[in-house]
């Protein structure tokens, strides 16, 4: 839009009446570029982060040189910033000395090995692959454009409410209370 106006001769007037001086306006942008603006009366520049623990020396809104020219040569703010190879994630934990290690660890719990699966039987294996199985073929079914006959939906349905029934069936109800492995030993 600026592009199509730039060239016209008559300038829309502000509120005052003066028309705008866009080259006028591009100049003092250019002239000011990569110059820190002055800080606006009343505000104080930001502490750097060696001097935050400090008090203040002067009260807040009394300047001690003078209302525009500047506090200080320090820069306004400041962030931390680390040396290459001594950043926060460079901390390398100490090795333990051998006094460190002794021969007895009490207190590092140790849990035991845990038991074999146990080893799965044909009924087992042939519910997982109903389970398993009956979705695969069904989908199977839908993504190759298969015709659904009776039997292959039979199959698939069937196969997988049989085998999650007979898992179901099939699961372990130990009662006995006397396992310690169900919690914390004291």
């Amino acid at each position: 839009m600026a592009e199509h106006d730039s060239d016209r001769g008559d300038r829309e007037p502000d509120e005052k009446g003066v028309p705008f001086d866009e080259e006028a306006a591009w100049q003092a942008i250019v002239a000011g570029y990569g110059t820190e603006p002055p800080d606006p009366p009343g505000s104080r520049p930001y502490k750097p982060v060696e001097d935050l623990a400090l008090l203040e020396k002067e009260p807040p809104g009394e300047d001690a040189e003078g209302p525009g020219e500047p506090r200080s040569d320090r820069p306004l703010g400041s962030s931390v910033s680390f040396a290459p190879g001594v950043g926060p994630r460079d901390y390398r934990v100490a090795e333990p000395s051998e006094d460190d290690l002794g021969e007895d660890d009490e207190g590092h719990f140790v849990p035991p090995e845990p038991p074999p699966l146990p080893a799965a039987d044909t009924t087992a294996r042939f519910a997982w692959l109903g389970v398993v199985g009956g979705p695969v073929l069904l989908l199977l079914a839908v993504l190759l454009g298969w015709e659904m006959t009776w039997y292959l939906a039979t199959s698939g349905i069937g196969g997988f409410l049989g085998g999650f029934v007979t898992l179901v069936t099939r699961m372990r109800t130990d009662e006995d209370g006397d396992d310690p492995g169900r919690g914390a030993v004291v």
